[in-house]
């Protein structure tokens, strides 16, 4: 597939046929702490588990997520704003579809769950996702390091009430 169109970008429910692909997604090094081979198609499936589609033209280009999967064991996470998470086909990465995908993903999660803000856990390291959710008017609260791997993450919060 060519470079999928900003502008098609769309969240929709996630489906069976997308979960089994986005559980076989392997990406490049330092990136391949993202690969998703390890995660399960029907935990993806699951509800509460909050993943979404994200496709353009109908062909999968990436997912979202609203909810815990956004956060990462070592914060002291509370309820004053959405988590929110996603990745892109590992094809699509540094493609510029990085702050389109989540900018499509905020404006599904706001009609959505009308949140009073919206909290990402970037890896720290990740400087180009780091850059994009700041362009989309995150801002750093925090940086701690998860309890499971010792990997250094950034917190980053969106209030909607301002936007």
């Amino acid at each position: 597939m060519s470079r999928p169109s900003p502008t098609s970008l769309q969240v929709v429910p996630l489906t069976r046929a997308h979960a089994v692909d986005i559980c076989a997604w392997r990406y490049d090094p330092p990136l391949d702490r993202y690969d998703m081979t390890g995660a399960d198609p029907d935990g993806l499936l699951d509800p509460s588990a909050g993943f979404h589609a994200l496709v353009a033209d109908d062909v999968l280009v990436g997912f979202r997520s609203f909810g815990h999967d956004g956060r990462v064991p070592g914060w002291a996470y509370d309820d004053t704003a959405l988590d929110t998470g996603g990745g892109l086909r590992p094809d699509l990465v540094g493609r510029g579809l990085g702050r389109p995908a989540i900018a499509a993903g905020l404006a599904y999660g706001r009609e959505r769950f009308s949140p009073a803000a919206f909290r990402v856990t970037v890896a720290s390291f990740n400087t180009r996702a780091l850059r994009v959710v700041e362009s989309l008017g995150f801002s750093r609260v925090g940086r701690f390091d998860a309890t499971h791997d010792g990997t250094s993450f950034d917190v980053l919060v969106r209030p909607e009430a301002a936007c």
